[in-house]
């Protein structure tokens, strides 16, 4: 395991989060919601040993204090670019500076624990290597692990799961797989909140009080979906 790999979680501006969610949610609700479960991740990062680091690609003010309070590194370059944008932009500055290795995370995944990033790092081998856990749904890749940061070129999306394995193999790089269940679950549909409130690890999350205490999970059951 890299003594030198940093977590990179781009975090877009919030009051534009979730608009999946907008049958359920209001927008000043999708962003408090988008803010816990940021909060859950952050938090989870911030406890996970072995990490050199945790950087933050962001220009929204709310989730920059956020990642001030944990002790991460803030950048703004290529925060208004997308996922794949601000993901890229942060590998090549990771790469510029020399660090051995970047694990890259999205912010709606509020059932991932530390246990599960460290099992990450843990399968993570020596350079050059790739490292994925695939979202539950085999589609989205929810972490990625590259050494060097920028070994293998990254491009997130619905669909983006087996074309990161192929962009791995294509650069020579057995590609090493893991499904947890807490990292595997990312909240953009109505569905998906039903889904992280059937998870045993969702238990004693902030996001599973959040969601109990606004009403939305028994609206979720009202619809069928509880």
């Amino acid at each position: 395991m890299s003594r030198d790999l940093w977590a990179v979680l781009p975090v877009k501006e919030l009051d534009g989060a979730k608009q999946r969610l907008s049958p359920l949610l209001a927008p000043p609700r999708r962003r408090a919601l988008a803010e816990v479960m940021l909060t859950e991740v952050l938090e989870a990062l911030a406890a996970t040993r072995g990490l050199a680091g945790i950087l933050v690609v962001t220009l929204d003010p709310w989730a920059a204090a956020q990642a001030r309070r944990i002790g991460a590194r803030i950048v703004a370059e290529g925060a208004r670019e997308g996922h794949t944008g601000s993901v890229a932009a942060a590998l090549r500055l990771l790469a510029r500076e020399g660090r051995s290795g970047a694990m890259a995370v999205p912010g709606d995944i509020p059932a991932a624990t530390a246990a599960e990033f460290e099992a990450v790092l843990a399968a993570h081998g020596g350079a050059p290597a790739f490292t994925i856990a695939a979202a539950h749904d085999e589609m989205g890749s929810n972490a990625v692990a590259c050494s060097p940061p920028d070994v293998v070129p990254l491009r997130f999306g619905d669909n983006s799961f087996f074309p990161h394995l192929e962009a791995a193999r294509r650069r020579g790089i057995a590609p090493c797989v893991l499904r947890l269940p807490g990292i595997g679950l990312d909240i953009d549909h109505p569905a998906d909140l039903a889904a992280f409130l059937r998870l045993p690890q969702s238990a004693g999350t902030r996001t599973r009080a959040w969601l109990e205490a606004n009403g939305v999970a028994a609206a979720l059951a009202e619809q069928g979906l509880g």
